[in-house]
């Protein structure tokens, strides 16, 4: 279990935490599992989440079993610093949706002293380091990954499979889009999939 750091008064730096993993392995859960800690020992919090993440609602951040904590939807990454002004802590769902700049704007809340929570998905549909994930994990003080069930063999899943058709990077989705696999249920599924298209080319080709 993650324990938040030890709070040295001396030193005005903060610090960044990144919570990972696939759909469906628990991230904004704990995200919002620390931030509610947080508030409760009345520490000034603030939440944000990309503005295109309207699944559950337009201004609260929804766990996939319901949990919620209200958030401020931003267009892009730089109007997190304007907005984080005077907050002991910040929480940030749903990471991988947004611009390059957020890491930079993670490390300079940071370097405020303030504690950033960041959650998201760590690869995309396609296996695939998700854009700026990689780098908030590689400067991040604390990398928790956060694993689903495999809908398929029952075993830990890390991958997110996408079963809707379509091949755009971002499809926001829930259970009819996307199922957490194993690498090796992933991997047969992938495979299958590309036998089945390449039945379907030569079908059309006939």
């Amino acid at each position: 279990m993650f324990l938040e750091n030890t709070v040295n008064h001396n030193e005005q730096f903060g610090w960044i935490e990144v919570v990972c993993g696939s759909m469906f392995s628990g991230k904004t859960e704990e995200l919002i599992r620390r931030l509610k800690r947080a508030q409760f020992a009345k520490q000034k919090i603030e939440i944000f989440k990309p503005a295109i993440d309207t699944r559950y609602d337009e201004e609260m951040v929804v766990s996939h079993d319901s949990n919620e904590i209200r958030s401020t939807p931003v267009p892009s990454s730089s109007n997190i610093l304007i907005l984080a002004a005077g907050v002991d802590v910040v929480g940030i769902d749903e990471a991988q949706f947004f611009d390059d700049g957020i890491v930079a704007v993670c490390n300079e809340l940071a370097n405020r002293g303030i504690r950033v929570i960041v959650a998201g998905l760590d690869m995309d549909f396609k296996g695939n380091p998700f854009g700026p994930m990689p780098a908030l994990m590689a400067t991040a003080e604390y990398v928790t990954k956060v694993h689903a069930v495999c809908t398929r063999t029952g075993n830990l899943a890390h991958y997110s499979h996408r079963t809707a058709a379509g091949d755009e990077l971002v499809l926001l989705g829930e259970t009819q889009e996307y199922e957490p696999l194993s690498r090796a249920a992933y991997y047969k599924a992938i495979k299958e999939e590309t036998q089945q298209k390449k039945v379907d080319q030569n079908t059309d080709e006939k």
